[in-house]
């Protein structure tokens, strides 16, 4: 993890861009109608295509960029397909797919004109047994079933890379959301930052270079992806961990209690100091991480690597949260203030791409094996 924390002037222009842009055009409290809008601003400034190979229309930028973007998309809380088409779905491209398909799906998943999704196991995790979609050959083709409960998808995704068992094990296969057979139902869910939707599949008809996954690449790319999402998603959790600290200080130093400012209470700050011990640990392990991911190529010691930032970053942004609406007092709960749109933020968070508990087992496993 050397100089993990020292950023370029590339990436310190990347994050103060991002950070003014997101200020100026966050999106959680206003319609949904406006998403799409938001959505094409992204991608004129090209955050789509950061990791994307530059001979496929991307940037060919690495995890600490992607991580930056992430860590200010969180902080504004944006409503958007970034973290289902960008983190997940090209992620997997890259990964697992085949050259083929790479060239094929990730020029326009770059250019930000369609989003994608990714179906894995319940939760987004890499578990093959838990993988209930199945996939027959029928003829030249294939033929799909099967039920996605929760997919993150705000309605609007062109295709999913959807990973089904097939008579020879699991195999990665690229869905048209238009394709007959194929029904997307929105959700009602806690976050309204996140929208999420079930896919079901009935009888979905599939060409036969529907099967995406270059042969051998996918059991090993599939979990690298998650370990990858997970810590882009811990990059996220620090962000909202931040937000959450700068407006619980910038309340507490308005809020006026037998006649001084809450936050001169020696109890109010040492609140706001622990939330800012965990904030900056969350941050250095994911920066860390995402500054080593070019050198960890074994899966495990990946995983092993993303584990600490992912249980740190989602503890953090939990606590955060938490301590967020407590010391806004009894309107830190209420719909005109940020803080509970956090805290729901942070339970989704803590659960997808596998728990906290998860990643520490992992990592627990992993010190004991080589112990």
């Amino acid at each position: 993890m050397e100089n993990a924390l020292l950023l370029s002037d590339e990436q310190l222009a990347l994050q103060d861009t991002a950070a003014a842009f997101l200020a100026e055009f966050a999106n959680a409290r206003k319609p949904r109608d406006e998403d799409a809008s938001l959505w094409r601003r992204i991608s004129e400034l090209g955050w789509p295509a950061v990791q994307v190979p530059e001979d496929l229309g991307g940037l060919a930028m690495g995890a600490v960029e992607l991580a930056l973007l992430m860590e200010e998309m969180g902080r504004r809380l944006i409503r958007s397909p970034y973290f289902a088409s960008v983190v997940l779905a090209q992620t997997a491209l890259l990964e697992a797919g085949s050259a083929a398909a790479r060239e094929r799906f990730l020029p326009e998943l770059a250019s930000g004109e369609v989003s994608a999704t990714l179906i894995l196991a319940p939760g987004l995790v890499w578990a093959p047994d838990a993988i209930g979609i199945e996939c027959r050959r029928e003829g030249d083709g294939w033929v799909m079933n099967g039920e996605a409960a929760q997919v993150l998808d705000d309605g609007n995704a062109a295709m999913a890379f959807v990973a089904a068992r097939t008579e020879d094990g699991i195999g990665l296969f690229h869905v048209s959301a238009h394709a007959a057979g194929v029904e997307r139902s929105p959700l009602d869910v806690w976050d309204l930052t996140r929208p999420q939707c079930a896919w079901r599949f009935r009888e979905v008809r599939l060409a036969a270079d529907a099967r995406i996954d270059a042969p051998g690449k996918l059991d090993a790319g599939l979990a690298r992806t998650v370990s990858l999402a997970a810590l882009q998603l811990a990059a996220e959790q620090v962000g909202g961990a931040a937000a959450c600290l700068d407006m619980t200080v910038a309340y507490t130093k308005e809020r006026v209690q037998f006649g001084r400012p809450v936050a001169s209470f020696q109890a109010v700050k040492h609140r706001c100091a622990q939330m800012m011990v965990k904030l900056e640990t969350a941050r250095s392990a994911v920066r860390g991480v995402a500054a080593s991911v070019a050198r960890l190529q074994d899966a495990d010691a990946l995983a092993c690597e993303v584990a600490v930032a992912r249980v740190l970053a989602s503890d953090a942004y939990r606590y955060c949260a938490q301590e967020a609406v407590q010391l806004h007092g009894g309107v830190g709960f209420t719909w005109e203030y940020d803080p509970q749109l956090h805290f729901k933020r942070a339970q989704w968070g803590s659960q997808w791409l596998g728990p906290a508990s998860r990643w520490r087992e992992r990592v627990a496993t992993q010190l004991l094996d080589l112990a």
